[in-house]
């Protein structure tokens, strides 16, 4: 890739998982219960071998799959990214036993992961997280709440941050891998406004030991730090598929949708709207691919331009998604419409692994970083 364009063979790629999407995956998401996990369709992600280059791919070629995914069926995008995002610490900090153990299940599609750090009241401040790692013995007893956990309670395994105490802040949070049968271990789901399968999970002095850790204890930060480095630029490219798809839509309405005479397209206001759109759209694109090419190339300052792409492409989704409800009127209101499915779905990200606002602090972290004041 340049800083511009695509190579040939990666838009062909892209455009082959498109019609994927449309034509195997949509149709098993569409069977799938709102808020519950779709095994039938996380089997299929993994027969079809997309499971398994979330694990084997660069962060450029992640984010022109769950990009392309995202375009199509976002339903079948977001599952693959919460195995991705559940088992990737188990792929980079695991022992050779645990990845031996489940790696293989999740690149099936058989085995259902999830990443376990938000809290009540700790979301956006992840180092303030609270659920307690006491000492028992050789190992630990987990107490206290997770919540907003996404494939939560129905996952098989969760990547579960808790505090350990060798330090104050960051510098006290262990991470571990929790089987969901662990006894002690339950959770419930929650019903939100986008489809995905949500919940909260609750750790009654749930035993682990030191065959449960990813990592070594007081670094479990850095594991989730390196984790969500990885994946928010592609939580922007996710947000970009539906930009496009949003685009792509309002640009066959407006063309043919009959008006004043004319076709909408033919008045100005709306000509120009849409040329926003699409403006904004190709900027955050471009960024999310600047992102990702910056994390692969080992270049300085992956927090910030992840930052900064999640920030953008994010934010510029939802005013593309908004925008193309307003000019496509009251039928994309209508249950079942692309667009309103859009409307559901492209809220979320500006909240999850790290809300605009925390994406807007990080960048200003790094700019200042090495500023002396005058």
């Amino acid at each position: 890739m340049t800083g511009f364009a695509l190579e040939a063979e990666q838009e062909e790629w892209c455009r082959q998982l498109r019609a994927l999407s449309a034509r195997r995956l949509r149709p098993l998401a569409e069977k799938g219960e709102p808020g519950r996990v779709n095994r039938p369709l996380l089997a299929a992600l993994g027969e079809e071998g997309l499971l398994e280059r979330v694990f084997t791919s660069g962060a450029l070629e992640l984010c022109l799959l769950r990009e392309s995914l995202a375009y199509g069926c976002t339903e079948a995008e977001t599952a693959l990214a919460l195995q991705g995002l559940g088992a990737y610490p188990v792929l980079c900090a695991g022992s050779e036993a645990q990845r031996e153990r489940w790696l293989p299940g999740v690149r099936a599609g058989q085995a259902v992961a999830a990443f376990a750090l938000s809290e009540p009241g700790a979301g956006s401040d992840a180092a303030a997280l609270a659920l307690a790692a006491t000492r028992d013995g050789t190992g630990w007893r987990l107490s206290g709440e997770k919540c907003w956990i996404s494939n939560a309670p129905e996952a098989d395994f969760y990547t579960v941050f808790a505090r350990t105490g060798e330090g104050p802040g960051a510098k006290g949070v262990t991470a571990f891998l929790v089987p969901a049968d662990r006894r002690g271990l339950s959770g419930e789901p929650l019903d939100m406004l986008s489809p995905h399968p949500i919940g909260s999970l609750a750790f009654d002095g749930v035993p682990v030991g030191r065959q449960d850790l990813l990592g070594e204890p007081g670094r479990g930060f850095k594991v989730a730090m390196d984790t969500l480095n990885l994946f928010r630029p592609s939580v922007g490219a996710f947000a970009v598929g539906m930009a496009r798809a949003a685009l792509d839509a309002t640009l066959a309405h407006t063309a043919g949708r009959a008006a004043f005479g004319g076709v909408l397209s033919d008045l100005q206001a709306v000509a120009h709207r849409v040329a926003d759109m699409a403006t904004r759209t190709e900027a955050a694109r471009l960024l999310v691919y600047a992102a990702a090419g910056a994390y692969d190339s080992g270049s300085a300052g992956i927090p910030r331009r992840a930052a900064m792409a999640k920030l953008l492409a994010t934010e510029t989704a939802q005013y593309v998604v908004d925008h193309a409800v307003q000019l496509h009127g009251a039928v994309a209101l209508q249950r079942g419409h692309l667009l309103e499915h859009l409307y559901r779905e492209v809220r979320a990200p500006r909240i999850y692994e790290g809300a605009s606002e925390v994406q807007r602090t990080i960048i200003a972290k790094e700019l200042y970083r090495g500023v002396s004041a005058r």
